[in-house]
């Protein structure tokens, strides 16, 4: 076989890896000896190896070598230069420790990877769990609108709007069977921070108002339909807009809504 062809089959860095046969590796010693070329080829590979492990294996200079060097030679006799056949066996300890680490590497990336994924997924799947809850509550206020809208047993007492307010408007929902008291309030705007839409059944002789509710979250109700308390003998109804909390009566300046049974 060619010397080129030789250096060029892979077989130099099998043997400075460690990888091949006692047999192979005289072989190889053989033609290092033979050819410097070889010789050279293999030189060159394990400085390669040398310079990939540096970063990871502790620094030893020249100096502190030949110290080192010279304690031996003075406790142990002579230090023999090993045979170049054993030489891949010395880098073997270097290969294995590049391949663990690339190894270690590549399996904590993919772990990372698929820990920021599951991250990912978790946040995605609270976030459709809120959705849904919040279509269930959506549905479920529309069907109430609905209930009390089509019920054939509701006195429904339309309210309009008053001097404060002239465009705004109003419904009543009266089941006098049930005595429950609802309200379509999707007629008026949107009350002002720290104010509150109040509710008040009235008797006009003389006039008594009673409050009968508020019209709390006004904001977050998709529908803008309350239900609110029973308003028994009521001979009409009135909306105003109340400090949060409500009032005791009625601030009549603030009369949104009048509506007469």
């Amino acid at each position: 076989m060619d010397v080129n062809e030789y250096i060029e089959s892979g077989i130099l860095e099998l043997y400075v890896y460690g990888l091949l046969t006692d047999q192979e590796n005289l072989e190889i010693g053989r033609m290092a000896r033979e050819h410097e070329v070889i010789d050279a080829e293999i030189v060159s590979i394990e400085k390669a190896v040398l310079q990939l492990s540096s970063s990871f294996s502790p620094f030893l200079s020249a100096e502190n070598f030949e110290k080192i060097k010279a304690k031996l030679e003075l406790k142990h006799g002579k230090v023999v230069p090993m045979e170049r056949e054993s030489r891949g066996s010395a880098f073997i300890g270097w290969a294995a420790s590049l391949i663990f680490l690339i190894g270690a590497g590549y399996c904590y990336y993919n772990w990372k990877q698929a820990d920021e994924q599951l991250i990912v997924t978790g946040n995605e799947k609270t976030k459709l769990e809120e959705t849904v809850v919040d279509l269930e509550i959506r549905n479920k206020s529309t069907e109430t609108a609905l209930d009390v809208i089509r019920d054939e047993n509701n006195t429904v007492v339309a309210l309009a709007g008053q001097a404060v307010a002239p465009q705004s408007s109003a419904k009543v929902y009266w089941n006098k069977q049930t005595n429950t008291v609802y309200v379509d309030a999707s007629g008026l705007p949107e009350p002002p921070e720290g104010k509150v839409y109040q509710v008040w059944s009235l008797k006009l002789t003389p006039l008594t108002p009673t409050s009968i509710g508020l019209l709390d979250d006004f904001k977050n109700s998709g529908s803008r339909i309350f239900a609110v308390e029973n308003a028994t003998g009521a001979e009409a109804f009135g909306i105003t807009l109340e400090p949060e909390g409500g009032s005791k009566s009625p601030t009549l300046e603030q009369l949104y809504t009048l509506g007469k049974v």
